[in-house]
């Protein structure tokens, strides 16, 4: 069980976020808004957490109505800023761009309150996965039972700020995760899980822990050469591509939050061109041509954990 001082350092850490975002929104929404242009992606609903999405219709929004719907979204992490059919198992994104024109002053401001809210967003992110110490099926009680209805993934994602992009573009990623990890790395993980010593739905918990001693076995039978891997499939993701004409690149953002994009106000400033977003339809996705990897075979499922050893 998590200490007195860890969950004290958590509920501190997340009350200051708040207030970060707070100040943020406050200080963005008196600036000088030069455009705004947000894309609202349907909601997951409960029980549909885990099946692919062939089909994402986007409902577009523009100027005010944008800037007024992303500074709502960036403090949106609380299961109960939802509706009630809503899953809290997912989080919302909202894939955007607010574009503002600053002086120097307002510009520095703007970054203080920024890192400032990443810093408090990666803290509470540390004292969840890495402090508590807690396995990954721990920890969302361990969360809910001293900030009922959060929304981690929502209180995780970082704020990202451009500076005098040319053009912002949008469109889709659908990739897997993959990890290389060794088999003490596995059984380390595994291990934890067992001496967590609790049960994980629909499992009673001497099922979970007979489970968990099975896939154990299974680790220790691989040859030592067994190569192992994490393969996470990764949901359709929206994604930003960010022109920068001075310097001739473009860079790749990931995008569940509005970006915000500062223009340095000058005779030469330009407003930044900006994409839409368009529906996605999984049978218009074209491929590239990948070389055949080496087949893998699947461990543990539940992990998404691969052996290149023929099972």
């Amino acid at each position: 069980m998590a200490d007195y001082d860890l969950i004290a350092r958590m509920n501190g850490c997340f009350n200051e976020l708040e207030l970060a975002l707070q100040d943020l929104g406050n200080f963005l929404s008196q600036l000088e808004l030069l455009q705004a242009r947000v894309f609202a992606l349907p909601e997951v609903v409960k029980g549909e957490e885990h099946n692919p999405a062939d089909k994402i219709i986007v409902t577009p929004h523009t100027g005010e109505a944008a800037q007024q719907l992303a500074l709502q979204h960036f403090q949106r992490l609380f299961i109960h800023h939802n509706n009630e059919n809503v899953s809290s198992k997912s989080a919302v994104r909202l894939p955007g761009v607010l574009c503002y024109a600053v002086d120097p002053a307002e510009h520095q401001s703007a970054l203080l309150l920024i890192e400032e809210v990443n810093k408090l967003k990666a803290e509470l992110e540390h004292i969840v996965t890495v402090e508590s110490g807690l396995a990954r099926e721990q920890r969302f009680e361990f969360v809910h039972t001293h900030l009922r209805g959060l929304i981690t993934l929502n209180a995780y994602r970082s704020v990202t700020y451009l500076t005098d992009p040319d053009s912002v573009r949008f469109g889709w990623a659908n990739k897997h995760i993959i990890k290389n990890v060794t088999r003490d790395e596995v059984l380390a993980q595994l291990e934890k899980s067992l001496n967590a010593g609790r049960a994980v739905s629909p499992y009673t918990r001497e099922q979970w822990m007979e489970n968990i001693n099975r896939e154990m076995s299974d680790v220790k039978r691989l040859p030592e050469h067994a190569a192992l891997k994490f393969k996470r499939p990764v949901k359709v993701q929206p994604i930003a591509r960010v022109w920068y004409r001075n310097s001739q690149k473009q860079i790749q953002h990931p995008c569940p939050l509005p970006l915000i994009a500062l223009c340095l106000r000058s005779p030469m400033m330009q407003v930044p061109k900006l994409g839409e977003l368009h529906d996605y339809d999984v049978t218009t996705i074209k491929h590239k041509y990948k070389p055949q990897s080496q087949p893998l075979s699947l461990l543990i499922k539940r992990l998404h954990l691969y052996t290149d050893y023929p099972l």
